[in-house]
């Protein structure tokens, strides 16, 4: 099974650069474009259903990569919402770097919490759906703690995704695997094509 991991599409707060978290910001117009570029990229696949956070950036550009691809629009899964930011949410990023070095905000969801139920909710796709290959679309941050949690490394490791990027892992006889990140190689991949 591959699951193909999106990032949702750009809203007006990435534009302005603000911390969004689990605050429920839509699309913009960019951000639907960028969808429907997402689904042009991903035309190549066999995928059976496209699922998603709850949130709505992450819902709409869902809906948008279904319709393209004429497929299921399936559920919303919880565990996928982004990471609670707290007090964060909706400040200036460069603002909250400076008055929490490191991103360490005092009352933010710890990040192996949201690499954990990232995870669990990749593993309720795979019950839902069985060996079929499914679009998933989320979040950045969240992306990159699933990434971690599988690879067994820090978030912080990982490049920043764009919006609407791609990134697939893979789950095996012997778990899960990252095969790419924002569809550049990992060397998971490489060791999956020996």
């Amino acid at each position: 099974m591959v699951l193909a991991l999106i990032r949702h599409g750009q809203t007006d707060w990435n534009l302005a650069e603000k911390m969004q978290g689990s605050s429920d910001i839509p699309l913009n117009d960019t951000g639907c474009a960028q969808a429907l570029v997402a689904a042009a990229v991903l035309a190549e696949g066999d995928w059976s259903a496209v699922v998603s956070s709850p949130l709505q950036r992450a819902r709409e550009t869902a809906a948008i990569i279904a319709g393209e691809l004429s497929l299921e629009l399936g559920p919303t899964y919880d565990d996928l919402r982004e990471q609670n930011f707290g007090s964060a949410e909706g400040l200036p990023i460069a603002e909250v770097d400076e008055r929490w070095p490191g991103r360490s905000i005092p009352d933010k969801e710890p990040d192996s919490v949201v690499g954990e139920r990232g995870l669990r909710a990749l593993e309720e796709i795979v019950d839902a759906y069985g060996d079929t290959d499914v679009v998933v679309v989320a979040h950045g941050t969240l992306l990159r703690c699933i990434f971690a949690t599988i690879d067994g490394r820090d978030q912080h490791d990982y490049p920043r995704l764009d919006n609407a990027s791609s990134s697939l892992v893979g789950r095996g006889p012997d778990g899960w695997r990252v095969l790419t990140i924002g569809g550049v190689p990992t060397i998971a991949s490489e060791q999956r094509l020996l």
